[in-house]
């Protein structure tokens, strides 16, 4: 089983960075795609981004691409997703989450492991 908790959350002004963390424990880091999803308030959990187990391949949400990176240290079993630019329509709870398929992730379909999510606000 596959424990995952992020951290890093807070109140940022806007055009203001944070960085995400996800510490995984419980299996094989390194052998997982990670991606980072986010549900603002009345909206529906949307994807971000997403990398492979091996970080070489990454996906992103329009809204986000140029502004956010994605990455993983399997060494440390941690995952971060480096926001710049913040905006205040980017205030929502961010979430990790864990899949053996990196397109499963980007579809959002069929995601095995989650964690509980860190609030994100970012004001104007």
């Amino acid at each position: 089983q596959v424990q995952l908790v992020e951290s890093g959350g807070g109140l940022v002004q806007a055009g203001g960075s944070l960085r995400l963390s996800c510490a995984a424990s419980g299996r094989t880091f390194g052998s997982y795609a990670m991606g980072w999803f986010r549900q603002a308030p009345g909206k529906e959990r949307e994807f971000v981004a997403a990398a492979s187990w091996s970080g070489g391949n990454t996906y992103y949400a329009d809204s986000v691409k140029g502004r956010f990176t994605i990455s993983k240290d399997s060494a440390k079993n941690t995952a971060y997703l480096q926001m710049n630019s913040l905006k205040p329509e980017d205030t929502a709870v961010y979430y990790c989450a864990l899949s053996s398929y990196l397109e499963r992730l980007r579809d959002n379909s069929g995601i095995p492991y989650w964690g509980k999510g860190t609030l994100v606000t970012v004001s104007s």
